[in-house]
């Protein structure tokens, strides 16, 4: 039911706010939070992939807006299985999303959680990889437990 309405809001702030690129993104992200809801993991990757360029290309990488996008972009590049693309994203990502928002952040643990799982359900996975993604899931357990 909310699928054609966000859909109608994205068509409509293009047309009518065309100027308003915050809310154009915002409604973008709506969506495709909505299209992954519904498992269109390949439509909601593409509008990912959308959000997350034009985050970086208006506030820069290490905005908290870009960060969450690349975030958003690494979930459903792990729910396609394209484990290498989301572990290179991830690893990117790691060292402004720290610088910004700290270690202890939620979003800073979600973003290590989905490299745990991208080096955990790799089918090339070696054991080092292995290893790393139970090393990183331990830090990322004890620090949910401070948080």
């Amino acid at each position: 039911e909310a699928l054609p309405v966000l859909e109608a809001s994205l068509a409509l702030k293009r047309h009518y706010w065309s100027h308003d690129k915050n809310g154009i993104l915002v409604a973008q992200n709506n969506f495709a939070n909505c299209l992954h809801s519904l498992r269109r993991y390949d439509e909601a990757l593409a509008l990912r992939r959308e959000v997350y360029a034009s985050r970086v290309a208006t506030v820069g990488v290490s905005h908290e807006r870009t960060l969450l996008a690349g975030s958003n972009l690494v979930g459903s590049l792990n729910n396609l299985e394209l484990w290498d693309e989301s572990k290179t994203l991830t690893r990117d990502q790691l060292p402004a999303v720290r610088r910004s928002l700290g270690s202890d952040h939620h979003l800073t643990l979600r973003l290590y959680q989905r490299l745990a799982t991208a080096l955990r359900l790799n089918v090339k996975r070696t054991r080092d990889d292995l290893i790393e993604a139970e090393i990183i899931m331990q830090d990322v357990v004890q620090r949910r437990r401070r948080v």
